[in-house]
């Protein structure tokens, strides 16, 4: 059996459309947001269930049944089957990526990423939402089996993200792996998360033009922070939250 890890219920229906063989699990995280610091998996779900329903409006039991409950379905469906992951080149899908590798390291699979096709090389960070049906599924075809040593790359990425060792994580990203081309700039944005993010947003709220409405002008805002920062792959939710903090 084939199995489909996509990135976020934005592509479920396209996907639909090309009629690719395949069951579907939804990954709803994003792990790039808040904290990750657990001394085991339960422990782990519980911290994000916390902190996701505390930072958004959702139905009562979203994050166990459908987060969690995802990723259970990844990891009890694993063995013997095939895991196809789609996910973008950004930091925010990379560390969701590294992630579900931690969970399939010791499972007896076969894993694959499926990157969006880049037509040019200055939207590789736009990723599958640009793409008409006929390119994802050549994005499919062109899909990369991940080695044993990147399944164990990207475990270790993501114990290094979740620590915040962003010593280690600079370390890694200098090791030459196929399944993650953009792995050099996206631990660089990693390492500077805490600085980086911030002082952008600083230097757009410098400028009269964007900031003349204050609050009511948000989304151009966060147009202008994802035209400079689009390695992140930040949503309206992380940026508001440091354009909030920003305006205390």
């Amino acid at each position: 059996m084939k199995i489909h890890v996509l990135a976020g219920d934005s592509l479920v229906e396209p996907f639909k459309k090309t009629n690719i063989e395949g069951e579907i699990i939804v990954c709803r995280e994003c792990l790039i947001d808040g904290d990750l610091m657990a001394e085991n998996l339960e422990e782990f779900w519980n911290l994000r269930d916390d902190y996701l329903s505390n930072s958004s409006i959702k139905p009562d039991n979203f994050y166990k049944e459908k987060v969690k409950g995802e990723f259970e379905k990844l990891i009890e469906n694993a063995d013997g089957n095939e895991i196809n992951l789609w996910f973008e080149y950004e930091l925010f899908c990379q560390v969701n990526l590294w992630f579900c590798l931690s969970l399939l390291s010791e499972k007896n699979v076969e894993i694959y990423i499926v990157y969006p096709i880049v037509k040019d090389e200055k939207d590789i960070w736009k990723g599958f939402g640009y793409l008409a049906e006929d390119e994802l599924k050549i994005s499919f075809e062109q899909r990369i089996k991940i080695s044993k040593d990147d399944i164990e790359l990207g475990k270790d990425l993501w114990k290094a993200f979740q620590n915040k060792d962003f010593i280690e994580l600079e370390s890694l990203s200098e090791t030459e792996a196929k399944s993650f081309p953009t792995l050099k700039e996206v631990c660089k944005a990693a390492c500077e998360i805490e600085t980086r993010p911030k002082n952008t947003l600083k230097n757009i709220m410098k400028d009269g033009d964007i900031m003349k409405d204050g609050e009511t002008n948000f989304g151009e805002v966060f147009k202008e922070f994802n035209k400079r920062e689009d390695i992140y792959g930040f949503g309206d939710l992380q940026v508001k939250k440091i354009f909030d903090h920003l305006r205390k």
